[in-house]
């Protein structure tokens, strides 16, 4: 079993990388490049996450080890003994061999720095770049990045001044990695516990109101109106950034030399617009450039990033109004199933979705209704009083794990008795489920926010390329200072516990923080504490209620401009699914009419078949008969009044448009 529980871990999180991209981005259609770079980011934070449970039991393991193997009199050495017994140390299913986990962590972490620092920056400003080669990205880019990297450049050259000034210390490539690794820990530690505070109270609390009855639906219409608001601007916008390519698509015609970015332009552009400029276009009239003014290449970068930005937010709209329609049928369907005396869940709508025959095998109606209006409230409290329960575990320690005597931290104390049997399996489990609660609260606040519409991370294949890369650079940036908060917490940090004993293998990596002591015994113990006030602002909705007032319209319960919203997205859902009942009666009565006289049309048909064969064969053979013309005439007439009748409809009177004007239906006639 020796490596065989890393190799397992290092295939787990790939996939589940992999799916998690999957859905969220859009293999079809976005860049190669992007999607590699990107899963490479989330792949490495994840997999930081799931291997360093099994660190930890190693290092406790090789600590009990030195401990049986060092006498007393040997133990004044550069390790402490930590148990003087004589009993055997036992090997843990997992255990690492040494000097594989400081390799597996070096590559890992330089290469994420890499990513975060370097290659991200500069692919998210070559993926937003209009330009139309692949030499005038890199330049935009370049340019784009260049303050970025002077920024961060300035930073390190301060640190690296200070240390250079300071007489006690004496500057090695060791220290000035390590005054890297702060730098970059700090930025990070700052950003952390902001979206630590926040997700420690969030995620609790919407499980819970996702048990309240009504209170999904209320937020849904709330959402609905937000939405359609964008969805109307997005098309809007659409239709304005359409209207300049046609401009520019109608002045620059095919023997232009930037009529080739024009047709560039024009490929990203919907398909129905695209037709619609194709049949307007005049291939045949040649350029002046004496008489008429074309625009530069400069704008045609510019027009073709507005054209990028626009499809795309349409799109992501249209898809999300979809959905949100779903979940709004679905709600609506789960309140007036509460109240059925039959207990069997009854769909207002079928799924447009071919349902997987296993599931809907096992979710019968009958399952379903009892999960939906009797399991699922429970569930939801129960998790979310589990939740809130880690949450306070979680702020309690980060208030005390700097206290060694006593020992305070909750986490410290778990993994301490567990130590002391060497009981590896909990240890693992503990330090699992810990670091996995810390990285849900923090990840899943970068999956929720929204920086207006440049960032935004939307499901079902409609996130752009720039918030991809992003998302991976957050990741990137937030996963080192969050497993190092992690082993503070259970004083698996020498600089933490002040203890002189074998450091983790990720510790090592990281190296001696002792080297800027204001960070050590400053920043990284202290800082943390703030998440206590975060926590209590998340609580009392403080950051919602300054976004309300500020303009930006928040779902709040005691808010007139939300009860507004609301009833504005109620209408809508109604209208929508009037439209999508008529639909369905639509398609219903259709199936009706071909079930009632498809059979009969058929045997029609086959019985004029088979009359005109008769009738050609019989005006073969007469020829001479004036007679035959008319025959062959009359059976032509009866087979068009027969295609006449299979080509008829059932009327549909609930349709949105009928026609009022007489002499459009004697036409029709």
């Amino acid at each position: 079993m020796s490596g065989a529980a890393l190799g397992l871990e290092i295939v787990f999180v790939f996939f589940l990388a992999l799916f998690l991209l999957h859905r969220y981005g859009d293999f079809k259609k976005q860049h190669r490049l992007v999607i590699i770079a990107t899963l490479l980011a989330w792949y490495l934070c994840f997999l930081i996450v799931f291997i360093l449970p099994l660190d930890v039991s190693t290092t406790i393991y090789n600590r009990c080890k030195l401990a049986v193997n060092s006498s007393p009199a040997e133990s004044n050495g550069s390790y402490v003994t930590l148990a003087p017994s004589k009993q055997k140390c036992f090997k843990p299913w997992s255990y690492i061999p040494n000097g594989i986990m400081p390799i597996f962590w070096r590559v890992v972490y330089w290469t994420s720095q890499f990513l975060t620092w370097i290659l991200l920056p500069f692919m998210q400003s070559y993926a937003r770049s209009g330009g139309f080669s692949i030499t005038g990205k890199i330049k935009t880019a370049l340019i784009e990045n260049a303050i970025y990297y002077g920024t961060y450049l300035l930073i390190f050259g301060a640190f690296l001044i200070y240390v250079a000034v300071n007489p006690n210390f004496n500057l090695q490539w060791n220290q000035l990695q390590t005054i890297g690794i702060a730098a970059a820990n700090t930025w990070g530690l700052f950003l952390l516990v902001l979206l630590l505070g926040y997700g420690l109270v969030e995620i609790p609390r919407s499980h819970w109101n996702g048990a309240k009855r009504g209170y999904l639906l209320m937020k849904t219409y709330f959402k609905a109106a937000k939405l359609m608001t964008e969805k109307a601007d997005a098309e809007e916008n659409l239709e304005d950034i359409m209207e300049e390519v046609r401009k520019v698509s109608e002045s620059i015609k095919y023997n232009h030399p930037l009529r080739k970015c024009v047709d560039t332009i024009l490929k990203k552009c919907p398909t129905e617009y695209q037709e619609r400029m194709g049949r307007n276009m005049d291939d045949y009239e040649d350029f002046d450039e004496r008489q008429n003014s074309y625009p530069s290449e400069k704008s045609l970068v510019k027009l073709h990033k507005q054209v990028i930005y626009s499809v795309q937010r349409h799109r992501r709209t249209q898809v999300q109004w979809q959905i949100l329609l779903e979940q709004a049928f679905y709600l609506e369907d789960v309140a007036k199933n509460e109240t059925s005396a039959t207990r069997q869940f009854v769909h207002t709508f079928h799924s447009q979705e071919p349902e997987n025959k296993i599931i809907q095998y096992f979710y019968t109606p009958t399952v379903e209704w009892y999960w939906e209006c009797l399991l699922r409230p429970w569930f939801y409290r129960v998790l979310a009083v589990v939740l809130a329960t880690f949450s306070v575990i979680v702020v309690w320690s980060e208030c005390t794990f700097f206290s060694t005597k006593p020992v305070l931290s909750l986490f410290a104390v778990f993994i301490q008795l567990a130590e002391k049997t060497y009981n590896y399996i909990y240890i693992e489990m503990a330090c699992f489920l810990t670091i996995f609660f810390l990285s849900i609260c923090v990840y899943s606040t970068v999956f929720r926010i929204r920086v207006f519409n440049y960032y935004y991370l939307a499901s079902h294949h409609q996130t752009d390329a720039y918030s991809l890369l992003f998302s991976g650079m957050l990741f990137c940036r937030l996963t080192p200072p969050l497993c190092l908060n992690f082993l503070g917490l259970t004083h698996m940090d020498s600089t933490i516990s002040h203890k002189n004993t074998q450091p983790t293998a990720y510790t090592s990596i990281m190296g001696s923080m002792r080297v800027l002591t204001f960070i050590a015994d400053g920043f990284y113990i202290y800082y943390p504490m703030l998440v206590v006030i975060l926590c209590i602002a998340t609580y009392f909705s403080l950051g919602t209620r300054c976004l309300n007032l500020l303009g930006f319209q928040q779902f709040m319960g005691d808010s007139e401009m939300t009860s507004d919203l609301i009833d504005e997205g109620k209408e809508l859902i109604k209208r929508e699914k009037r439209k999508r009942q008529r639909q369905e009666e639509g398609e219903t009565r259709r199936r009706e009419w071909k079930e009632r006289y498809g059979n009969r049309e058929d045997s029609t048909r086959n019985r004029v078949v088979h009359t005109d064969q008769k009738e050609s064969s019989f005006s073969e053979t007469n020829t001479n008969r004036p007679l035959s013309k008319y025959t062959r005439s009359n059976g032509r007439t009866e087979r068009d009044r027969i295609e006449l009748l299979q080509d008829a409809e059932p009327l549909d009177f609930n349709a949105d448009s009928i026609h009022d004007d007489p002499l459009e239906l004697d036409s029709g006639r």
